[in-house]
């Protein structure tokens, strides 16, 4: 049975949170909320700091800076680890256990196991009980990994890359598998992945992070609704007529996230900050547009929704944080 009432409080809220190691920042200044009971994409390159942030939610670094709450709680307290899962991108396994014994295992450590919802998800495969772990495949392990962390019941599952090895049936299986147990569970998923196109199909909420901070945060249709992607004609009068960077005059007005061209065609993501004017053929951007927009443009303004606003924080009208706290 899932602990308390995961609606009162947000499933994570961060205030400020940031891990340095001898290198340097691995994660800094990064504020936001996550409300409860939403499946979250977080979405960054390589190195822009999504593992260390579920590590410290799930208690497996300690922050240098900030704090971080897990339901009203700090993610060591007892009450934080019963209602939180991990699975990392290795899925560590004992090989030379079979799938039985693994499941006996997460049934004596987790005194609120679900010993039917992890083996649903393993029969679900047709993965074999008595197998040792060493023998399955790498989709049979990450089905094991998953009932594992199903089994647990937690209020919030934060899973690191858990497909990235997968064949896309296999990755779709399971992303199935994952929708329908969260539906029925109620479970908050915060899910860091590289496949764009799947989240679209999945989150309802987001998260993107570049070089150790957070650049966009909330709900899904209020990012998307917040931007317009631009599509017209650059014509050699434009040269003479850019402002900084060759960007067209009329698009000065709004909040430019990227500003492409190729040849005559000229594409731009906006923030718009009333009409756009100029021959523009303007629409809603899709998820992938949206996300592959704000990773190539890593210093692009952030934007953070009210709902995904962390309390005490400053933010301008349009949702960028504007003072330090």
């Amino acid at each position: 049975m899932h602990g308390g009432d995961p609606v009162r409080e947000p499933a994570i809220e961060a205030n400020g949170v940031g891990r340095k190691y001898r290198r340097g920042w691995a994660l800094r200044d990064c504020s936001f909320r996550l409300p409860a009971g939403r499946i979250c994409g977080l979405v960054g390159p390589n190195g822009a700091g999504k593992t260390t942030l579920m590590a410290i939610a799930a208690n497996l670094l300690q922050p240098t800076d900030g704090a971080l709450k897990v339901f009203g709680a700090m993610p060591e307290s007892v009450e934080a680890g019963r209602r939180t899962a991990f699975l990392a991108q290795e899925k560590p396994l004992f090989r030379r256990f079979t799938v039985a014994e693994t499941l006996r295992m997460g049934r004596e450590l987790n005194p609120g196991w679900d010993q039917r919802a992890a083996e649903n998800i393993v029969r679900a495969g047709n993965v074999p009980m008595e197998a040792k772990i060493g023998t399955l495949s790498g989709g049979q392990r990450t089905r094991v990994a998953f009932a594992l962390a199903f089994g647990k019941s937690p209020d919030l599952l934060m899973l690191d890359e858990p497909m990235s090895d997968l064949d896309p049936l296999v990755r779709h299986e399971l992303m199935t598998t994952l929708m329908a147990e969260a539906a029925q569970h109620g479970t908050t998923v915060l899910m860091s992945s590289h496949m764009l196109s799947e989240l679209e199909n999945v989150c309802d909420f987001l998260l993107v992070m570049s070089t150790g901070g957070l650049r966009l945060a909330g709900d899904v249709d209020e990012l998307r609704n917040a931007h317009l992607l631009l599509h017209g004609t650059r014509s050699d009068e434009d040269n003479s007529q850019d402002h900084a960077h060759g960007l067209p005059a009329e698009l000065t007005a709004h909040t430019l996230v990227e500003y492409r061209t190729s040849g005559h065609q000229a594409t731009a993501l906006i923030r718009p900050n009333g009409p756009v004017t100029g021959h523009w053929q303007a629409d809603t951007p899709n998820l992938e547009e949206l996300l592959l927009s704000y990773l190539r443009r890593p210093d692009a303004p952030p934007l953070i929704t009210p709902q995904a606003q962390a309390p005490g924080r400053t933010y301008g009208p349009n949702g960028s944080r504007t003072v330090a706290a």
